[in-house]
């Protein structure tokens, strides 16, 4: 399959000891690619069959300019960059706290940045490179208790269409994907906290959530690694500063 031909391609994800980011990172893997995964849940640097973990915090710039420089150093090359680390907290607008800013901020979007600036002085030589950054379909709409998750998602976009004009002359092509309601274990939290927020259950959360998905369920990991494998291989090789939602039609622009 040509979707999964990345044999002899270096691939750097963020936050990819689990969730979507491991799904990303595992589906790469098994199409061949080199795959080194940056998450701060990494205790000890780890090398194994065509695979290399470190440990990074996206929000350090140090950091970030560390993971790719080890990328290259043991596998050569960094071709494909996978922006997927993000946090989020739940919190009504007037209660919003100055640290939960600030940690989203700089993790969604300055450890977005942090990592692809660092990425693009490896490509830009090359004249070849694609940067997938993981959104959400909360870059596109607004949702109740999210506003700083929301903002940060909406800047990501915005990010990703600037990246797209100015590295498209050197044929770095930048998009973003739109996951919508994803069941990892962020997302689980998510409802655990928005229900004490609104005198309801996590379940009956989930419940209203699956109400709202045109498709009838809410997605896998796999279900976004599957895009980020697309946007990664030649079949889209005409496509950059996209936003592709993944949302089982919950959301459709």
């Amino acid at each position: 399959m040509i979707a999964l031909n990345f044999h002899g391609q270096t691939a750097v994800i963020s936050g990819g000891l689990e969730g979507i980011g491991k799904a990303i990172a595992d589906l790469l893997h098994l199409g061949g690619a080199n795959v080194v995964v940056g998450d701060i849940g990494v205790r000890a640097r780890q090398q194994g069959d065509r695979s290399l973990l470190v440990h990074t915090d996206v929000a350090c710039r140090a950091d970030a300019e560390a993971l790719i420089a080890d990328a290259v150093s043991t596998f050569g090359a960094v071709d494909i960059l996978v922006n997927n680390c993000g946090v989020s907290a739940m919190s009504p607008l007037e209660a919003m706290s100055d640290s939960d800013w600030q940690r989203i901020l700089d993790v969604n979007l300055k450890g977005t940045a942090y990592l692809s600036q660092a990425a693009i002085r490896v490509m830009r030589p090359r004249q070849a490179g694609r940067i997938i950054n993981i959104a959400s379909q909360a870059g596109k709409n607004g949702y109740r208790l999210m506003g700083q998750y929301v903002a940060s998602k909406h800047a990501v976009l915005g990010l990703t269409k600037v990246m797209a004009i100015e590295l498209a002359g050197d044929n770095i092509l930048v998009n973003a994907v739109c996951p919508g309601i994803v069941e990892t274990a962020m997302k689980w939290r998510e409802r655990v906290e928005g229900a004490l927020l609104r005198g309801l259950t996590a379940g009956e959360i989930y419940t209203e959530d699956c109400s709202q998905v045109p498709l009838g369920r809410t997605a896998q990991p796999g279900d976004v690694a599957n895009v980020v494998a697309f946007l990664a291989s030649p079949l889209s090789s005409y496509m950059t500063g996209q936003a592709i939602n993944v949302t089982g039609g919950m959301t459709m622009h």
